[in-house]
């Protein structure tokens, strides 16, 4: 028997356990451990509630269904509570870069109120901001009864329930740019000053394309955050159905009637269009990170 054979047949005589002494082991310590809390909390907070949601919806025909989810009122509900969403996600979008712009770049008195003011939306109870809000915006209101004067109405409007949601919306595009903001570098754009471009060329050829996928995931945040609102939205939207009604209070009504198929219904469409709305989003924040990279 030769030497290959002999050295072949001692390795396969070697215990299975000396086989794992040379595994090679993970760089991260407790990563099986970690993964398993996070996969045990995850369904008992997210997955199975949603489970059941789907599971309520699922035990009448598909005709009731139909009905349940896509009766004139409901769709109604949608239309205010997706497209107020958009609107509102899409100022603050625009407002937000310039808080967060002036938060990094500038030192001015009262900075420090000022970036407290921005996560005042996240500590404040939702009930309490729709009751300011609707004081505030009301006819009689400090804002209200000027507007009044130039033939607007906020509250009790469909422009209400945008103006609730631009308020709880705001924080997560300012505090979703301002680190990236925090790493661009002012000299990137001093360096394009010198050779010759202007701000607006800076603006849109050096800040922007940087800003690009944080700025996506701040709009997603706020959409998302807006489609789901309820506290704040219900005491300055007015809730007249077919025209200041919000999806999620159409749900409370229909549970208020112990109709919970109904509300399960509604409630499934709505996590079925804020679910594909996300997915193209992120489809375009990985398309906007491959760009940039």
């Amino acid at each position: 028997m030769s030497s290959t054979t002999l050295s072949t047949a001692g390795q396969d005589r070697q215990p299975r356990g000396a086989k794992t002494l040379f595994r090679r082991r993970s760089a991260i310590a407790g990563f099986g451990l970690s993964l398993g809390v996070t996969v045990s909390l995850l369904s008992l907070v997210v997955l199975i509630p949603l489970s059941a949601v789907i599971l309520k919806a699922s035990g009448q025909s598909f005709s009731e269904f139909l009905q349940a989810g896509f009766s004139a009122r409901a769709l109604g509900a949608y239309r205010l509570s997706f497209g107020a969403a958009f609107v509102a996600a899409a100022v603050n979008a625009v407002f937000g870069v310039l808080t967060a712009w002036a938060l990094v770049r500038y030192e001015f008195p009262g900075k420090s109120i000022i970036n407290g003011l921005v996560d005042l939306p996240f500590a404040l109870p939702t009930a309490v901001a729709g009751i300011a809000l609707a004081a505030l915006y009301s006819p009689n209101g400090w804002v209200g009864q000027y507007l009044e004067m130039a033939g607007i109405k906020a509250a009790y409007t469909p422009l209400g329930v945008v103006i609730a949601l631009t308020f709880i919306g705001l924080p997560f595009v300012v505090r979703t740019i301002e680190p990236v903001l925090r790493d661009l570098s002012a000299d990137v754009e001093e360096a394009a000053a010198s050779l010759g471009a202007g701000r607006l060329s800076i603006i849109g050829r050096v800040i922007l394309p940087a800003l690009g996928p944080a700025w996506l995931t701040g709009f997603a945040l706020s959409f998302a955050r807006g489609v789901g609102e309820y506290g704040s939205v219900i005491f300055i939207a007015g809730n007249m159905p077919f025209k200041s009604e919000i999806a999620p209070l159409l749900i409370v009504i229909q549970l208020e009637q112990f109709n919970y198929q109904a509300a399960s219904t509604i409630a499934v469409v709505m996590l079925s269009a804020s679910f594909a709305m996300l997915l193209v989003i992120n489809a375009i924040q990985a398309w906007a990170r491959k760009r940039s990279a």
